[in-house]
């Protein structure tokens, strides 16, 4: 698509340029029968020259590439204007790539909003005293729970204060999609206080683009899933659902930076030799759920009653986060394949398969356009 569209803004370009070779006497272009001045022929210079670097920067995927594309749409339609009955189907090209520029300007903006919301996550971020997770450390968790943290590789490690991680997800939109649609997602999180921000782009076809972010912030939860990273499908915040369900995520999702189980704002409850119920509290958020462990002391699974969603009437349903596959990765052991289900009334329905890519801790800088 981006290769097309280039080729699209070269073409336009092209003809741009054969008004300027015809005022000047170079070439005789047919398809403007009136006589173009040189005034307007240095015009139709320039949107050759706009529509050359646009086409040139958005191949390039250079960020700002819109900002030349917005002024060569205005330069051309300016020149069609002028010698309409010749250049009027020059409209249509125009309205194409002006589509294009606005998509392309919303995802940047989507994006731009995203980092600016992680940058303040770290701003916001308490870095604790250089320390090492000790044994005396975890002697009051549960023994499963101490089992699992000694098979993570924490002890003797600093504790974890912020994390970056890159995905590679699958997903199924609705019960009833059969075909799952590839994304690439990227998260961050601090641990004091506890914060998450995860952006996903999601093709499900390839006409199709979904961009959605969900956040948790200061015991508040939001979810944003956008058409073509421009028209909102769904903008849920300020909703308590939202804020239990975005919680319970973030207590899921502690299995990829095991020192945060001994948070001040997480209470632990053991079940029995393989499984601890855990409890976290923060902002007048409250959720809770169960981690399961192997016979190894990996992370196993995670369950608990979460919201679906925040329509007035939704009750919670059971939801499983479970591994599939484990790796040492900067020296600690986490559960890099994991897949999450959803218990409907009369099914279950696996939504998500997720693969770690990449993951990074204690960040001195948060990463910025990985």
């Amino acid at each position: 698509m981006r290769i097309v569209l280039s080729i699209l803004m070269g073409i336009h370009g092209i003809i741009h340029l054969f008004g300027f070779l015809k005022a000047f006497g170079i070439s005789d272009f047919e398809a403007i029968s009136q006589p173009v001045s040189k005034a307007y022929g240095i015009i139709w210079l320039v949107g050759f020259i706009l529509f050359t670097s646009s086409a040139i920067l958005f191949l390039s995927q250079y960020d700002y590439w819109w900002v030349i594309g917005i002024l060569s749409i205005f330069v051309s339609q300016l020149l069609i204007i002028s010698y309409w009955n010749d250049a009027k189907f020059g409209t249509i090209l125009n309205l194409v790539i002006l589509i294009s520029t606005i998509i392309t300007y919303s995802t940047f903006s989507f994006n731009k909003n995203i980092d600016a919301e992680t940058a303040q996550m770290f701003i916001d971020s308490k870095t604790s005293q250089k320390s090492i997770v000790s044994e005396q450390m975890i002697v009051d968790l549960p023994g499963v729970v101490q089992k699992w943290l000694l098979k993570s590789g924490m002890l003797g490690k600093e504790p974890i204060q912020s994390v970056f991680l890159e995905q590679d997800i699958q997903m199924l939109m609705k019960p009833e999609q059969k075909e799952w649609s590839s994304a690439k997602a990227k998260q961050y999180f601090t641990i004091e206080p506890p914060a998450f921000n995860w952006s996903v782009s999601l093709k499900m076809n390839p006409g199709l683009n979904v961009v959605g972010r969900d956040k948790f912030e200061r015991g508040k939860g939001e979810m944003t899933i956008k058409l073509f990273s421009l028209i909102p499908v769904v903008n849920a915040k300020n909703n308590e659902k939202i804020n239990q369900a975005t919680l319970q995520r973030y207590l899921a999702e502690i299995v990829w930076f095991p020192s945060a189980a001994l948070s001040s704002y997480i209470t632990w409850e053991a079940i029995d030799d393989h499984s601890a119920k855990a409890t976290m509290t923060y902002k007048r958020t409250k959720g809770s759920g169960i981690f399961y462990f192997d016979e190894n002391w990996n992370f196993k699974k995670f369950v608990t009653m979460r919201y679906a969603d925040v329509e007035e009437n939704s009750k919670p349903k059971l939801w499983t986060v479970t591994a599939t596959k484990n790796e040492i990765r900067n020296g600690i052991n986490i559960p890099v394949e994991l897949k999450a289900n959803w218990k409907l009334e009369n099914d279950d329905w696996t939504w998500l398969k997720l693969k770690i890519k990449n993951i990074e801790y204690n960040l001195e800088i948060m990463p910025v356009n990985i």
